[in-house]
Formats: C-alpha cells, structure tokens, sequence
C-alpha cells in the first residue's frame, strides 16, 4: 500500500533542496542540472521550479535559476511586511479549502480593490482580475466594508456616491442598504446575491484591526453551488480566516 502521509514531505524535502542548491551555487543554474544533481525526475521538477518562481523563491531567466526576492522577505521582521504579503497566504488557503474563487479586497473612496485574488479551479467559476474596482455596494467585500464605516461615513457615501445598478438585483436604495448595513453589523457577514454578476453569490467579512479596517475577505460562488452547506461552509471560513489576519 502506497504511504500517501509521505508524499507532502518529500516535496517538501525537494523544495527545501532546490533552493538550498541553487543558492549555493552563486551562479544560474539550469533545470536540467539541478534534477541531476539532486536525482528528481523531470516531471517533478518542473512543477516545483515553476512554484518556486511564481512565489519569488527563485528568479527565473529563460531557461536559468538564481535566488528570488521571496528568500530575502522570509528574512524580514513582521512589520516589514506589505498588507498583500500577510493576505496572500490566507486567501490561498481560503481557495484550497473551500474550492471556490477567494479575494481580499481594499477600499479606494467609494470603491473597494482587488488585492489579491485566488481563482477556483472548477470549470464554472468567477474570476477576479487583480485591481478590479467597484463600487461599495456592488460586492460583498465593499459590502462588508461599507457596515465597519461610522455611520457619518456611510450616510456621505449614501448620498455622494453614484450607485449603479450591475444587474436586475442590485440594491441601490439607501434605505434598502441602511437596513443591509444593520444587518451586517449583526452578523459580520456581508452578502450579493446576484447584484453584481448574474449567477454569481458573494459572501464577505471585514478585518478590523486597533479599530480600523484592513479589507476585506470575500468568495464568489456560482449559484448552482450555493446551498445552505456551502454557505455556511463559508461563513465559517471567512470568520476563521478574519481572525487569522486581526491576530
């Protein structure tokens, strides 16, 4: 029977190599002589050289490996850190186990941003280009948002902002969003159902941290999908995945 408990270490393991040989070679390196070197079947290879430069573990130039910037950050104090580098690994997470797509959202004025953004890898999904902007009401995650605001801030927004309505079900009315916000502050979660995509549910939380909000995490999920399970599924894990960031 094959040890499938030793699978993840041995990758581990091989990573770990990798860039321990690369870095000691103080020179580029090539694929081909690193699964040489170490004895990893090519296949492999590929996948963890690929990784490892998506992350910035190792920079990549043509067919050359040296030492990425990501070795240098592991080396940084806490403080050091950018806000998309603490969330990353979170939203990540937040992809893996829910298998939908997962995004940590910042507000700009009257806009909330993609920060970071983790797709699903089901065929039916919602994508979430890095840097998207809309509107507060339009996404769960400026949602979510909009409710941590004081309510001098959100009555400015009510009546300053421009509230386009995405799609049939959007909620533009500032007493149908008042009641919304109440709602939210109640739960900590914020929902879209269908009010910026058609057939796209959204559920969010904000991060308050020392009083003020980071962001926040927000999945979108195609409505075929969406049960009470997967809802709650996701309550779950927003809320879990808040207090991660905030701690």
């Amino acid at each position: 029977m094959t040890d499938t408990a030793a699978t993840p270490v041995k990758s581990a393991l091989r990573t770990l190599d990798i860039i321990e040989y690369v870095v000691a070679r103080d020179r580029p390196v090539v694929a081909q002589e690193i699964a040489a070197a170490l004895v990893i079947p090519v296949s492999s290879l590929s996948y963890l050289l690929n990784t490892l430069a998506d992350r910035g573990y190792l920079a990549r130039d043509g067919r050359r490996y040296t030492p990425g910037p990501g070795l240098a950050r592991l080396q940084t104090s806490a403080g050091g850190f950018a806000l998309a580098d603490r969330v990353a690994p979170l939203v990540r997470a937040l992809r893996v186990q829910l298998g939908e797509t997962a995004s940590f959202f910042v507000r700009k004025g009257w806009e909330v941003e993609a920060l970071v953004t983790e797709t699903s890898e089901h065929a039916l999904r919602y994508a979430v280009q890095m840097g998207t902007r809309t509107a507060l009401h339009g996404f769960a995650a400026g949602k979510a948002i909009l409710a941590a605001l004081p309510d001098a801030e959100v009555e400015a927004y009510l009546s300053e902002a421009e509230r386009v309505a995405f799609t049939p079900a959007t909620i533009t009315s500032p007493d149908e969003l008042r009641r919304e916000i109440a709602t939210i502050r109640q739960t900590g979660i914020a929902r879209t159902r269908e009010e910026h995509t058609p057939g796209i549910q959204g559920v969010g939380r904000a991060v308050m941290v020392a009083g003020e909000t980071l962001g926040a995490f927000s999945v979108a999920i195609p409505t075929v999908r969406f049960d009470p399970e997967v809802e709650r599924r996701a309550v779950e894990l927003l809320t879990k995945t808040g207090a991660l960031l905030a701690a």
